[in-house]
């Protein structure tokens, strides 16, 4: 039996269930610490982690893989599920700050501010920064991974770059 991602991806693809749980247990942890830096809150990251995975499954015919593993397009998707997660967090406590009982909660643990200003960039240049500069693939792999040109990729993260040094550097914190 293979237990290379090529070849566990390949028998997802043909609805083997197994090699989707050998992906998840090889993956999971650090799909989970990606939802973690860019949740606040465990269970939401957990649950953003579930959600992933449970796409890779429902989209198993249409996955974007990077030299056979989708550790990638799981990156990508589990920032997509922070997000609205996040959204609907924010929803939810706007709602609670209007009910007369509530207490504001203070839901920034970053102390240095890099993961809320990574967070305020645009989407598509928030998965670049993240899958090259925190999760360590290269120009082209990324490139794959979002099914976007080489340059595009190289251009969207020195824009991001520059973003987030002017970011932290209004905020006083040294890049």
């Amino acid at each position: 039996m293979e237990d290379d991602d090529a070849g566990l991806w390949a028998r997802v693809r043909q609805g083997d269930e197994l090699a989707l749980a050998a992906l998840f247990d090889r993956y999971e942890g650090r799909v989970f610490r990606h939802a973690s830096r860019l949740l606040t809150h465990r269970e939401d990251a957990k649950d953003a982690v579930t959600v992933a995975f449970f796409e890779l499954w429902r989209k198993r015919a249409s996955v974007r893989v990077v030299e056979g593993s989708p550790l990638p397009w799981l990156l990508n998707t589990v920032a997509h599920c922070a997000r609205n997660l996040e959204r609907s967090g924010r929803r939810y406590r706007a709602l609670l700050d209007r009910a007369p009982v509530a207490e504001p909660v203070s839901h920034d643990q970053d102390d240095s501010g890099v993961m809320v200003a990574l967070r305020r960039l645009p989407e598509r240049e928030q998965s670049v920064v993240v899958l090259s500069v925190l999760e360590g693939y290269s120009e082209r792999e990324v490139a794959q991974a979002l099914g976007v040109p080489a340059g595009t990729v190289k251009s969207r993260l020195a824009r991001a770059k520059a973003k987030l040094r002017d970011d932290l550097a209004r905020e006083g914190v040294q890049a």
